[in-house]
Order: structure tokens, then sequence, then C-alpha cells
């Protein structure tokens, strides 16, 4: 499972989001089944940021947010993230050491597995 949140970040408050979005990374990542996250800002538009975290399940994103510190500080970081596109999506395709793995979809209408 793979978490994409998009923030539009003013420059006067890149340090603090940095620092929200570091905190927010530290609690994700000590969840059971995390799997690991960054966030970083755009080369073209340094007001654009994204904090991305990928989970083993769908199951272990959602027991990630249940803790009370997370949903202290991580909860309310992600409610600021610019909500014109999606923000959690099922991971179908991964390459790890140059091969690419098919993983099966969750979802009732399954894609099929890419022709080599």
């Amino acid at each position: 499972m793979l978490l994409v949140c998009r923030f539009s970040v003013a420059a006067a408050d890149a340090s603090r989001f940095a620092s929200r979005a570091h905190r927010a990374l530290e609690l994700l990542g000590s969840a059971e089944g995390f799997i690991d996250g960054q966030a970083g800002r755009s080369v073209d538009d340094p007001q654009s940021w994204i904090l991305t975290a990928r989970f083993a399940s769908i199951d272990a994103y959602r027991r990630a947010l249940s803790p009370f510190e997370v949903r202290e500080h991580v909860i309310p970081l992600l409610s600021e993230a610019d909500t014109d596109a999606p923000s959690t999506y099922e991971t179908l395709l991964a390459t790890t050491d140059g091969i690419t793995t098919h993983h099966t979809s969750l979802l009732a209408d399954q894609l099929p597995p890419p022709s080599p």
C-alpha cells in the first residue's frame, strides 16, 4: 500500500513543515508493516512538497494510523495535504534488484498481469 500526499508549503513555513514531516515519518516508521517513507520538495516548484509511505498491506497502514501519537501529530499533517488527487494506492508492480514483480490487486476488477 502506497500513501502519496502532496502539500503546498510557503517558503517561510518550509523548515516547520520539514520538521513535522520528519516526525510523521518517525511515528509511521515505528509501525509494524511499515516499509519505507520519504518527504521531499519539488526542484521545479519549491512550494510543492510530497510525503510518501509504503506499508505491507492496507491493514498495516490502518493500524499505523491508530496510536495516539500518530493521531496527535500525523493525522493533522495529512489533513493539510492537497486533495485534488487520491492519496492511497495499491502496489501493482514493483522492481527490486532489477526484477519487476506483479502484485495481485485487492480490487474486485483486478487487472491481468502485464505481458512480458
